[in-house]
């Protein structure tokens, strides 16, 4: 096993919780690695991190690198790209993976220019393949493939890094499916010593003020999404009304969102958030390609449209061929006559 191609997943805390986009991550590694034949290495700073290191192994990392101080209990630039840029040049990864979290988006980066390598945003798929660079007339095997949107959704790109390691990105949480954890799994917890510079401290922390998301599209259950088809924010009240009635989330195409009927926080698709709620139903959406890949692993989809050609119903379980405007006020009359 060739230790330079081993892949490594930043394990980043929410208040001492493993944030759910750093497990998929893990999972996804999993299945790299066994293509690579290599393992996954985590790399977990913080303070107070034995149960997570734990855990973190239980959900796929062979090796745990334990970088653990006060000055980590929460998430500051300086302090964490020096620990990540200290342990990449030590044992020299593969590739390096990190969510694109708030965290993430800050950490990935500063990280990148540490080292000088090459960094892909907001992937949505991360393959492996080979690439051949014509004007050198080789072919670099075993390369990542980072596949995320580009041109405002538009297009697909697909992004290698044949020169330079690693070969970092950084994944929308949602788009990979995490494993459940194997208690029986065993890896290594390797402690590191943790040593500062007096410039690593610039910014002091002084206070935290932590507001919790309002909306959780991710995790929802169910989810109701509006797309173009619901022409005004009255038409649109009908999405929301019909979510709260089932318990789930208010979701939305791009249409939706750029017409100002809903934010951008309610945005599904590769612009927006990857969902796989157990229902997903989709009122006056269309069914674009970058909307469908953020939500065509649901488990159960319901598609309501004027058109019966439209592209959402090439993913949809059950088809209901009509105005959404009109067909969602009858739902929502059933489900109150049901619950009385």
């Amino acid at each position: 096993m060739d230790d330079t191609r081993n892949i490594w997943v930043f394990i980043e805390l929410e208040d001492g919780k493993i944030a759910e986009v750093s497990l998929e991550l893990l999972a996804k590694g999993q299945e790299l690695a066994q293509i690579l034949d290599s393992e996954v290495w985590a790399l977990l700073p913080g303070y107070g991190i034995s149960t997570p290191a734990e855990e973190v192994i239980q959900a796929g990392a062979d090796r745990v690198i334990m970088a653990e101080h006060p000055e980590l209990e929460h998430y500051r630039t300086l302090p964490f790209t020096r620990i990540l840029a200290e342990q990449a040049r030590k044992h020299r990864p593969y590739i390096f993976l990190i969510g694109a979290t708030p965290v993430g988006r800050d950490l990935a980066p500063r990280l990148a220019s540490a080292l000088k390598v090459g960094l892909t945003a907001d992937c949505t798929d991360l393959q492996i393949g080979d690439y051949t660079i014509k004007k050198e007339n080789r072919t670099v095997k075993d390369l990542l493939y980072q596949i995320r949107p580009a041109f405002g959704g538009n297009l697909i790109a697909t992004i290698v890094n044949p020169n330079t390691r690693p070969q970092m990105a950084t994944v929308r949480p949602g788009v990979m499916r995490r494993t459940q954890p194997d208690p029986q799994r065993r890896g290594t917890l390797e402690n590191i010593q943790v040593e500062f510079q007096a410039e690593d401290f610039a910014l002091q922390v002084l206070s935290r003020e932590v507001r919790p998301a309002s909306v959780h599209l991710s995790d929802a259950p169910v989810v109701v999404a509006g797309g173009g088809g619901m022409k005004t924010k009255e038409e649109f009240e009908l999405v929301e009304e019909l979510a709260h009635l089932l318990g789930g989330e208010v979701g939305a195409s791009r249409a939706a969102v750029d017409a100002g009927l809903v934010s951008r926080q309610h945005q599904v698709g590769q612009t927006g958030t990857t969902v796989r709620p157990r229902l997903y139903i989709a009122a006056g959406i269309s069914g674009a390609i970058q909307h469908r890949a953020g939500m065509d692993q649901s488990n159960k989809i319901i598609a309501i449209n004027t058109d019966p050609n439209a592209p959402i119903f090439q993913v949809a379980h059950y088809k209901i061929i009509g105005d959404a405007a009109e067909v969602l006020p009858m739902l929502i009359k059933a489900l109150k006559e049901k619950t009385k």
